[in-house]
C-alpha cells in the first residue's frame, strides 16, 4: 500500500528537479552540503511527514456540503442530480435524474435496458425498498441454455436469449410516485440533450468498448453507435452521439413510461427478438411491475443497518457477515492481519450460504434465519484464528423451511438532501454492455441478467458464482443479485449510505466500507481508498487489490489463503453526515467520477 509520504517524495523529487535542473547522482552531496538546499529539503521532508500520517491506496475524491450531496461514477450524472436539488427537487428526484443520465454517459454499466434496486429513507423516516430487477421472459425454462445436454454459457451472456424484461424505468417511476416531487419528464429531458449533442468519452468508457469490440461488432445497431465510421472502436476523447437514445428518452418524456412497457418500444423489441431467436415479447413488457419489498433491518455495534431483501443477496449477506464479526468485540484492536483473516473467513461462510439458499423470494424459500444473531455465533465458532478453514458447504439457519422472507458491469449512486431524504440506488445491465444488443432505432442497450440465474446446479456464471435450485430459471422469476444498497442509522437518523458495482464484490466492498468507518473510525474517503479484498467461497481464493502491501499478502498466504491480485476490486460510492449536518460525499478514486453538493445563494 502506498502512503501519502510516497506521493510526497515524488513531489519532492519533482521540486528538486525544478530547483536544480538536471541533477546528477554525482551532484547530490554538493546539493546537500549547501545551506539553502539543506533548509529547503528539511521543510519539504517535514511536510511529507505531516502528509504521511494517513495511509492510502488511491487519491482521495470527496466533497463536503450542508445543502445535499450526490455521488456517482460520472461528473455529468452528478451534475444532473445537483441541478435538480438546486431547483428545489428532493433526493429521490435527483437520484432518478442522475440514474437516467448514467444511462447515457455510463450505459456500458447501466441504463433503461437494465434494472435497479432503490433503497430510500424519507425525511419522515419511512423506508422503501423498490425492486426494479429484471424478470425472466414468460417462455423461459430451466434447460433453455442447454445444448446436447450441456450448458452453453454464451447463450445467457450474449445475444437474443440473454435479456430479462428491463425494470429500471418502472423502478424509477415507482420511486417518484412514493417519495418524489417531480414527474419523470423534466428529469429525463436533460439526459436526452446529452445523448443528442454527445459527450466526451473518458478512459473507462473507451476501455470498455475496446474490451468488448469483438462481441459488439456482431450486432450492427450496437456497432453503429460504439464504433467510428471507419470501423474502429471509439477511443478516449471521442464525442459519442446517441441520437436514437435521445429520441427514446424524449418519447418517454412526452408519453410516459407506458411508451416503453406497453407501446412502441415493447413492440420493436418483440419484433427484433422474433427475427433473432429470442423469446422476449411485448406481453412480457406489459406484465412487468416494479415491486415494493420490506427492507432488511439488522444491527451492528449500536448502528442500524438497512439493506435490500431478496432477490438481492446483498442485504442478507452484509447483515450476516456483520453479525459474524460482531462476535469479535475487539476487532478494531486486532492486528491488521488477524482482522483481515477473520473478515475473509466470514465472507467465505456467508457466500457458501448464498450459493445454496438465495434466490427470488417470490419463488424460493429464503430463510430469515440467515441473519439470526444466534446462527451467526455458530458460524463465527467455525473460524480458526490461526489458519484458513475449508468450508465444504452451506450452513442450516434456524427455521429454514418456515420463517421465510416474504413473497410478493453495474453502477451505484448516492443522493441525500438537507431535508433528510436519503437514496441509495444500484442499477445495472449486468456485464459490460449487457447482452451487447441494441434494439435498432432505440439506442437502448439490453441487459444480460439471465446469466445471473443458475443455468445448472454447480455451474458458475460469468462472475464465477455457483447456485442451486433456489436460483434456477423460471418464467417471470427475478434472478439473484449481489446489489447491496445500504443505509446506516444511528438512533433512527441516517449517518451513512454505501453501495457498489462489481458483481459479487459489491457485497464485500459495501461491507468493508461499513467496517472501516464503524470499527476503525476512518473518515469515509479514507475508508473507500484503502486496499480491498474479496472471498466468495467458490472458487476458494482471496481476490486482493495490487495496492495491498506485499507483506500483508505474504502473511495471509502463510495462514493458508490462496491470493489472486487484481488492479481493482470493484467501485464504491458513499455519503456520510456529521453531527453538524455536513455531508461528505465520496466517489471511488479508482475510476473517474464526482461527488458534489452546492452552496445556496
Amino acid at each position: 500500500m502506498q502512503t501519502t509520504a510516497g506521493f510526497g517524495l515524488l513531489f519532492l523529487f519533482q521540486v528538486i528537479e525544478f530547483q536544480q535542473p538536471r541533477v546528477s547522482r554525482d551532484r547530490w552531496m554538493n546539493i546537500l552540503n549547501d545551506d539553502y538546499n539543506r533548509c529547503f529539503l528539511c521543510c519539504c521532508l517535514a511536510l511529507i511527514l505531516l502528509m504521511g500520517d494517513c495511509q492510502i491506496g488511491f487519491a482521495q475524491e470527496f466533497s463536503r456540503s450542508k445543502n445535499g450531496m450526490v455521488a456517482t461514477v460520472h461528473p455529468l450524472a452528478t451534475d444532473a442530480g445537483v441541478n435538480v436539488l438546486k431547483a428545489g427537487g428532493n433526493a429521490i428526484d435527483a437520484a432518478i435524474a442522475a440514474g437516467l443520465t448514467l444511462g447515457v454517459v455510463d450505459n456500458f454499466n447501466s441504463g433503461i435496458g437494465g434494472g435497479c434496486f432503490i433503497l430510500i429513507r424519507t425525511s419522515e423516516g419511512i423506508l422503501y425498498a423498490i425492486d426494479g430487477r429484471e424478470k425472466a421472459p414468460k417462455a423461459s425454462h430451466r434447460d433453455m441454455y442447454n445444448r446436447n445436454g450441456k450448458p452453453v454459457p454464451e447463450l445467457s451472456q450474449i445475444g437474443s436469449l440473454a435479456s430479462g424484461v428491463p425494470g429500471a424505468l418502472a423502478g424509477y417511476q415507482e420511486a417518484l410516485r412514493l417519495a418524489g416531487t417531480k414527474s419523470i419528464g423534466p428529469l429525463i429531458l436533460p439526459a436526452a440533450d446529452i445523448a443528442e449533442s454527445g459527450f466526451v468519452l473518458n478512459r473507462v468508457y473507451a476501455n470498455a468498448i475496446r474490451s468488448k469490440q469483438r462481441e459488439i461488432a456482431r450486432f450492427p445497431a450496437t456497432k453503429k453507435i460504439l464504433f467510428r465510421p471507419d470501423g474502429s472502436p471509439h477511443r478516449e476523447g471521442d464525442i459519442l452521439v446517441q441520437k436514437d437514445l435521445a429520441k427514446t428518452y424524449r418519447n418517454i418524456a412526452s408519453e410516459g413510461v407506458s411508451w416503453f412497457y406497453k407501446g412502441n418500444f415493447a413492440s420493436q423489441t418483440e419484433r427484433w427478438m422474433q427475427e433473432n431467436g429470442g423469446i422476449l415479447t411485448a406481453e412480457d413488457f406489459s406484465n412487468y411491475e416494479a415491486v415494493q419489498r420490506s427492507p432488511i433491518k439488522s444491527s451492528y455495534r449500536g448502528f442500524s443497518i438497512i439493506g435490500f431483501p431478496p432477490p438481492s443477496s446483498g442485504g442478507i449477506h452484509v447483515a450476516q457477515i456483520l453479525n459474524i464479526l460482531e462476535n469479535y468485540e475487539k476487532l478494531s484492536e486486532m492486528t491488521e492481519l488477524n482482522r483481515n483473516h477473520i473478515i475473509i473467513e466470514a465472507m467465505k461462510l456467508a457466500f457458501a450460504d448464498r450459493a445454496h439458499w438465495l434466490g427470488d423470494a417470490d419463488f424460493a424459500k429464503v430463510p430469515r434465519g440467515l441473519i439470526d444473531k444466534g446462527y451467526s455465533r455458530t458460524l463465527a465458532s467455525k473460524i480458526n484464528l490461526r489458519q484458513a478453514t475449508k468450508v465444504d458447504s452451506h450452513g442450516i439457519p434456524p427455521n429454514a423451511n418456515d420463517d421465510l422472507f416474504s413473497r410478493k458491469h453495474t453502477t451505484h449512486l448516492c443522493v441525500a438532501d438537507a431535508q433528510g431524504n436519503w437514496v441509495a440506488m444500484t442499477q445495472t445491465v449486468n456485464t459490460t454492455f449487457g447482452s451487447k444488443v441494441v434494439i435498432p432505432n432505440t439506442g437502448v442497450i439490453m441487459n444480460n441478467e439471465m446469466d445471473d440465474f443458475s443455468a445448472a446446479p454447480g455451474v458458475a456464471n460469468v462472475f464465477g458464482l455457483v447456485g442451486a435450485e433456489a436460483n434456477s430459471i423460471a418464467g417471470g422469476k427475478r434472478p439473484l443479485s449481489s446489489m447491496s444498497p445500504t443505509i446506516v442509522l444511528r438512533d433512527g437518523q441516517p449517518v451513512m449510505m454505501v453501495g457498489a458495482a462489481g458483481g459479487p464484490k459489491i457485497i464485500t466492498q459495501s461491507l468493508l466500507a461499513i467496517i472501516r468507518t464503524i470499527d476503525l473510525n476512518m473518515p469515509l474517503d479514507q475508508a473507500l481508498s484503502q486496499p480491498r479484498f474479496h472471498h466468495q467461497w467458490s472458487p476458494d481464493r482471496v481476490l486482493v487489490e495490487k495496492s495491498m502491501p506485499t507483506e500483508m499478502v505474504k502473511q495471509l498466504q502463510a495462514k493458508g489463503h490462496q491470493i489472486v491480485k487484481s488492479t481493482s476490486v470493484g467501485i464504491t460510492q458513499a455519503i456520510a453526515i456529521d453531527k453538524n449536518g455536513i455531508f461528505t460525499g465520496v466517489h471511488d478514486p479508482r475510476v473517474p467520477g464526482k461527488a458534489a453538493g452546492f452552496q445556496r445563494k
